[in-house]
Parts: C-alpha cells; structure tokens; sequence
C-alpha cells in the first residue's frame, strides 16, 4: 500500500489530501502544458493589460498621500 493511503501512523487527513494533489501533478502529462498556459494567461492579464487599461488615476491627480486619501474617503462616503 502506498505511502499516502496509509490510513494509520502520524499522516492526517490533510497530508493525504495533499499527497494526493502531489502525486497527481506529479504523473501528469497534458495537464503540465494546460498549467503553462493558465499562468501565461493570467500573466497577460494582470501584469500587461493593467499597464494599459487600468493608469494610476489617482497619482496623475494628486499630488501628496493626503489628497489622494481624502479623495477616496469623499468617494466612500458620498451619497447615492
């Protein structure tokens, strides 16, 4: 019986769980290249397209942390 299915001794139900998520990543073979992807994918989208559609607005506005705060207490604040 392997390792991790051992069910007596020192191993918790939580260092099963994850020797098998281990083990799992493990033994794959498309699933590396999936993986490759998803995190290039989330690479472009929080680092590039951040760059380009989300400007710092509230650096190009104000000048000191101050301001900047006050700005965003009075948007907090402000009645719908």
């Amino acid at each position: 019986m392997p390792k991790s299915l051992n069910t007596k001794g020192k191993n918790s139900i939580f260092r099963r769980i994850a020797d098998l998520y281990i083990d799992g990543f493990r033994n794959m073979t498309v699933g590396r290249s999936l993986w490759i992807l998803i995190i290039i994918k989330l690479f472009i989208m929080f680092a590039i397209l951040k760059l380009f559609f989300f400007p710092d607005l509230l650096n190009s506005t104000y000048n000191n942390d101050e301001d900047r705060a006050q700005h965003v207490r009075n948007e907090l604040l402000k009645n719908k």
